[in-house]
């Protein structure tokens, strides 16, 4: 992690050794950044996010409250994630046949925003600025500056 005087971390959350947060950004209650982690500059956690292994977050990212970033997830600069959306990583998950680190990749680009309580299944990516609304589950990749709903 970076100098403590960089960046806020709440008292109640952890961000882990090997994880690296970039100066400016604050990190809110609860909330767990693992190891290999690697966040930008001026970023905002809420409250309970999750952000995995070896994920990275561009600069100036906005991750609303209880969001969790599973392996796989790249976020590039100045992504809005909208409370409680939700990320997949496994295409087929199976409790009986775990994937071991074996995850499939996903793209939020530069400027997009995913809707509160959206879904983004693994796989695809999400196009620069394209605005995913509210409740809209991602199944294939979207073009840049795209609308998506439902």
């Amino acid at each position: 992690m970076n100098n403590k005087n960089d960046c806020f971390v709440h008292p109640s959350s952890y961000v882990d050794e090997g994880a690296t947060v970039g100066k400016g950004t604050k990190i809110w209650h609860f909330s767990h950044i693992q190891k290999g982690a690697v966040i930008g500059e001026n970023c905002s956690l809420g409250q309970n996010v999750n952000i995995a292994n070896n994920v990275k977050v561009g600069n100036g990212v906005r991750i609303q409250n209880n969001v969790s970033v599973y392996e796989g997830v790249e976020l590039e600069d100045n992504v809005f994630c909208g409370p409680s959306c939700v990320f997949t990583n496994v295409v087929t998950p199976r409790a009986h046949f775990p994937v071991h680190g074996v995850y499939a990749k996903t793209l939020i680009k530069e400027g997009a925003s995913l809707g509160a309580n959206s879904t983004v299944v693994c796989g695809h990516t999400v196009g620069r600025s394209a605005l995913i609304a509210a409740g809209a589950v991602v199944t294939k990749d979207v073009q840049d500056y795209a609308l998506m709903a439902g």
